[in-house]
């Protein structure tokens, strides 16, 4: 079993917090002594505090920054979510 603590800052991964439960996309946000702020990417962006210590069932993989821009593409685009481009006049 993996946790909290093997990540690093400022990077995406795909994780399995527990046995039964979905792939996510995470960004580490922020890290402290004994938290990390991470970002959770889904239909809404969850923003959360987890332990160092808090259990992750796999760690899948650490994705590339040119992964992250194709899918930023994506989820941008998703009808769903709220698209941060502004026209510029």
């Amino acid at each position: 079993m993996y946790s909290y603590a093997l990540l690093e800052k400022d990077c995406y991964y795909l994780i399995q917090e527990t046995e039964a439960s979905p792939v996510s996309l995470i960004k580490v946000n922020l890290e402290t002594e004994q938290c990390m702020y991470v970002s959770k990417y889904a239909d809404e962006t969850l923003t959360e505090w987890k332990r160092k210590g808090d259990p992750i069932f796999d760690i899948i993989e650490l994705v590339s920054d040119d992964k992250i821009k194709d899918w930023e593409s994506i989820y941008n685009d998703n009808p769903g979510t709220y698209n941060y481009e502004e026209d510029e006049d």
